[in-house]
């Protein structure tokens, strides 16, 4: 009766334990499907430029389900400081338009840059005399800030997104009260305000208005303006988020893929992945390696005239090593800089969301 009763009591005690397990390993799994399913609720959006709009529209089809945003970058300035549109982009934004809606991206938002466009075909990128000269008075404000509305009414645009870049020390009081103005007057037409900011933009120190969404370039880390290495690297990420939290409202974190080509004689090449990627596949022995800092790839190729060449560029492993970084500090609205000549496997990630 004793040996029976052991028995029983060590089947019950073997029951209790493994319930217990069961138990455990439920709520571990549903702890990791919370945790996958926060880690990638993302908000998403991308730019789209009028120099490779055929590429990038390509893009876009096979991944619009997955963007909430749109940006069509196709607004630059004249001599006389008013919009200006180039012959691409006005041939683009029809199809932009088109392939987004049928893609279900519920906004397209119209980008203006400092770029100025000469009357010879000129162009200077990033001119910070526009924005002064815009600034001068409430009239020249007025005038802009009408032009922009018309501009986006005309168009069907739903939002704009303000890309003022190399601003001078003086006029950043006057452009976040012009920032304030505008956002005030596009939200009166139910349209959104969208500000990007520079990494070295000085925002702790910036009377920033509250509504609009404030989106900080996290790249040109190396670039053209410096020797080889990653647009952007885990660190800097870091960085950049933590100095966000002082921003008022909403803000995103924009990401651009591709990367550069250094040659030893001193010039520097902007690439697309597919470019970079192409570059990889030509050499018969280049060796890519990642780096683990920045999740970035790179690798060395000798070209022709046995000129050495060091490639870095972000793929989508890198893309999505970064928007984890992004995700950890806070921020699940991420940015793409930009459609155009991404690589399929890149381009399926992003469909998939696997990040």
């Amino acid at each position: 009766m004793t040996r029976r009763w052991v028995y029983i009591m060590a089947a019950v005690i073997i029951v209790i334990i493994a319930g217990i397990i069961w138990f455990y390993r439920q709520e571990n799994e549903e702890q990791t499907i919370r945790a996958v399913t926060v880690e990638h609720d993302l908000e998403m959006s991308a730019w789209v430029v009028d120099w490779k709009w055929e590429s990038g529209v390509a893009d876009l089809q096979q991944m619009s389900r997955n963007l909430d945003r749109l940006q069509a970058f196709a607004a630059y300035f004249d001599s006389e400081n008013r919009l200006y549109f180039t012959d691409d982009m006005h041939k683009a934004l029809p199809h932009i338009f088109e392939t987004a809606r049928k893609g279900g991206v519920k906004y397209v938002d119209l980008t203006i840059v400092n770029d100025r466009w000469n009357p010879d075909g000129t162009a200077v990128q990033k001119d910070p005399g526009i924005v002064s000269r815009i600034l001068a008075t409430r009239e020249s404000q007025e005038q802009h800030i009408e032009e922009i509305i018309d501009t986006v009414e005309r168009y069907g645009f739903d939002g704009v997104e303000m890309d003022f870049e190399k601003i001078g020390d003086a006029d950043w009081e006057k452009l976040c009260i012009f920032y304030a103005k505008l956002y005030e007057r596009l939200h009166a037409k139910e349209k959104s305000l969208r500000v990007i900011l520079e990494p070295r933009t000085p925002i702790e120190r910036l009377a920033l208005p509250e509504g609009p969404v404030y989106v900080m370039m996290a790249y040109n880390l190396f670039g053209s303006h410096s020797g080889p290495g990653p647009k952007a690297d885990h660190a800097f990420i870091r960085k950049l988020a933590s100095r966000m939290k002082v921003l008022p409202g909403e803000a995103a974190i924009a990401f651009s893929v591709g990367g550069f080509d250094w040659t030893d004689g001193g010039k520097v090449t902007s690439l697309t992945e597919k470019q970079a990627a192409e570059l990889l596949r030509q050499s018969s022995t280049a060796v890519p390696m990642r780096d683990k800092a920045s999740g970035s790839l790179y690798f060395s190729y000798k070209d022709e005239e046995g000129l050495k060449h060091t490639v870095w560029y972000a793929d989508g492993e890198t893309i999505s090593q970064w928007i984890h970084i992004a995700q950890q500090s806070g921020y699940d609205n991420i940015v793409l800089w930009r459609l155009g000549e991404f690589e399929q496997g890149t381009l399926n990630k992003l469909k998939k969301n696997h990040f």
